[in-house]
This record gives C-alpha cells, sequence and structure tokens, in this order.
C-alpha cells in the first residue's frame, strides 16, 4: 500500500471568508477538552496548542480538505475524570501511534473494525460523554453561582440557534472572568516542553484507555471521517490513510508536550457547518493556536473558573454522548456506558465486545 495514497496536492487552498468561520468547527470541542485537561492535569497548555496548531497546519495542507485534528477523546475523558495520570495518558498516545501505524501501513483496518462493532463504539462514545458529565457536575458544584451564569450563556447561545457554538460561548465567559480576575496576559515564551515520566504509565490503566480509545479511533476517526469526506466532499479518502497519518501525528507531538491526537467525524462535520470546503481552513486555525501559545499563561489558566469549566464540560458531554442513539443496539451502548461508571471504561470496553460478537453470533444463527 503507497503511504498516504489519498494525500494530494493538487486539492487548492482556498483562504476566504467561509474557511475562517469553518476553522471555528473544528475547535467547539478541542478547546474545551485542552483547556480543561490543562487545569486538571500536568499537561502544558502552550505546548498542546502548539502541537494542535502544526498539525491543523500540515494536514490541512497535505489533504487540501478541512480535516479535523482533534484530541483522543477516550484517553483526555480518563484523564480529566483523573483515571489517567499525564504518563498514562503520553504512553498511551505513543503506544497507539505505533498500533495506528501499522494498522494503516497494512490495511488491515476493515478487519478490526468487524471485531469491535458499531455498538461498541457508540458505547465507548457514550461512556466518555457520561465521565465528562460526572466531572462537569462535580466542578459545577464548587461555585453554583458561576455555574448557573454558564448555564444561562449556553442555554441563550441554543435559543438564538447558535446550538454548535454553545461550548465555546461558555468558554469565551470563562475566559473573561479570567482576564478580569489575571488582568491581560502579556505574551511569553513557552520554553521547552514537559517531559513526562513515561516509566510510570506502564499501568493497567493505560492498557484499558488504550484499547477504549482504539475502538472510538478506528469508528470515528478512520471509518467514519473516511465515509463523510465521500458524503460531503466527494473525496475518496482511504481509513487506513487516516490511521497513518493519526500515527505520525502521535508519535511526534507526544514527545513536543502534546496530548494524543486523532482526526473525527465530528470536527468534519464541525467545519463543513461553518462553510470550510477545503484546507484553509486549518491553515487559519493552525496559525489561531500557534498565536495562542504566547498568551497561555499559568496565571491565566489558574484564573479560570473551576465551576464554568463544568458547565463546559458537560456541554461537551452532551454533544460527544448523543450518537447512542444512533446505535444499531441501543441496549448494549448504553450498557457499555453506564458500567463505565461502576467499573471502568476498559473493562466496559472488554465486555461490551464479548457481548457484541455472542449477540452477532445468535443472530447469524437465527
Amino acid at each position: 500500500m503507497p503511504f498516504f495514497s489519498d494525500l494530494s496536492s493538487s486539492r487548492r487552498l482556498e483562504f476566504g471568508s467561509k474557511e475562517i468561520t469553518g476553522a471555528i468547527g473544528d475547535s467547539l470541542t478541542v478547546l474545551p477538552l485542552v483547556i480543561a485537561l490543562a487545569l486538571l492535569t500536568d499537561v502544558s497548555l502552550p505546548h498542546v496548542l502548539f502541537a494542535f496548531g502544526v498539525f491543523q497546519i500540515v494536514w490541512g495542507v497535505a489533504y487540501g480538505l478541512p480535516i479535523s485534528v482533534e484530541p483522543m477523546k477516550a484517553l483526555v475523558a480518563l484523564a480529566i475524570a483523573g483515571a489517567l495520570t499525564y504518563a498514562e495518558l503520553a504512553l498511551a498516545g505513543l503506544v497507539l501511534a505505533v498500533v495506528l501505524l501499522a494498522i494503516g501501513l497494512t490495511g488491515t483496518l476493515a478487519s478490526l473494525e468487524r471485531w469491535i462493532g458499531e455498538p461498541v463504539v457508540r458505547g465507548v462514545q457514550f461512556a466518555v460523554g457520561l465521565l465528562l458529565l460526572e466531572t462537569g457536575l462535580r466542578l459545577a458544584g464548587e461555585d453554583p453561582f458561576l455555574a448557573g451564569v454558564g448555564v444561562v450563556i449556553a442555554a441563550v447561545t441554543v435559543l438564538v440557534g447558535h446550538r454548535n457554538a454553545s461550548a465555546l460561548a461558555v468558554l469565551a465567559a470563562g475566559a473573561l472572568v479570567a482576564v478580569g480576575t489575571a488582568g491581560l496576559p502579556s505574551p511569553q515564551w513557552p520554553g521547552l516542553p514537559p517531559v513526562p515520566p513515561i516509566a510510570q504509565g506502564f499501568t493497567r490503566g493505560t492498557v484499558e484507555g488504550v484499547f477504549a480509545q482504539l475502538a472510538m479511533t478506528i469508528g470515528n476517526a478512520a471509518l467514519a471521517t473516511s465515509l463523510l469526506f465521500a458524503d460531503l466532499f466527494d473525496e475518496d479518502v482511504s481509513p487506513d490513510d487516516l490511521s497513518t497519518s493519526m500515527g505520525v501525528t502521535n508519535l511526534v507531538a507526544v514527545p513536543i508536550g502534546g496530548i494524543p491526537m486523532c482526526h473525527g467525524c465530528d470536527g468534519v462535520a464541525g467545519k463543513h457547518e461553518f462553510g470550510a470546503r477545503t484546507g484553509g481552513a486549518n491553515v487559519v486555525l493552525g496559525v489561531f493556536y500557534l498565536g495562542a501559545v504566547f498568551v497561555a499563561t499559568t496565571a491565566l489558566l489558574g484564573a479560570f473558573p473551576l465551576a464554568m469549566l463544568g458547565v463546559l464540560l458537560a456541554v461537551v458531554s452532551v454533544s460527544l454522548g448523543k450518537s447512542v442513539v444512533r446505535s444499531s443496539n441501543l441496549a448494549l451502548s448504553a450498557s457499555i456506558g453506564l458500567l463505565t461508571l461502576f467499573t471502568n471504561l476498559g473493562i466496559a470496553f472488554l465486555v461490551g465486545v464479548v457481548a457484541h460478537l455472542v449477540l452477532e453470533r445468535v443472530s447469524r444463527s437465527d
């Protein structure tokens, strides 16, 4: 299989107003999640933004399409919930980088999809939503007044017809509170990236996180994204090439202080909904992220109200978890999410895979 056979320099980049507004579409869940991760873990926000900026530009230019570059949501949700340390998060990202490269270069994605199954992928998405909602409610409870303000802002944004931007509206309000508390940040050099203690990441939690994320990455970031490019842009981008580019991204991004990243159909749909039609939207968003590197100071981040962060996570959790209603086996998908709350995402994922295979065999025997 040719390396990156679907990358095409013939796709022209555009930088009109629709590409600029389209850039917003891929930041709807990226910014809320990375802000939450930086506030609640040892992750360095400037270095995370730098990695996102670089790979938004790289893959926008390489594919010529408004491809998404977003956090690996299962892993990030586990880290936000306190179930994964920074070391475990980083190691999981490196392991997945190698796995995704191997999958993409050998063209074995379709085989893995048959083993995991669509209801399991939907279940993992639902579980991630529940984890974020649980954390969000806990944080919102620390300051009910500010949480109430965040709820009102989100509700008003939805009522005026901008449902997709409700998380960004809450994020902007929280940023204003932070600026009012800490003052306008002076640009500063972020320094060298943090070095996570990878050796401390060899835990059962890391293994469970890798398997759970792999289900989402195969289903959402590779197969569903490939299908969406065909539906929305009439472009043939193979899921195996998407897997390969995700592998390359994480092999580079994690060692320079980034977090595990992937593509995703939700980010592509968001960019398209806001007007993007080429990789120019990626370049615009990448430049914005790179500029934000120099103002994402520790003082500003520390002043961000955690109660509004809780509302932010609740809003994102709904957008991530609502896809469960499209599951071909709603009971199985919902059970995976609920089991996650009582055990963990790794166990729920494995139980879901086994249950799916058993149900498939029973239905064939009938």
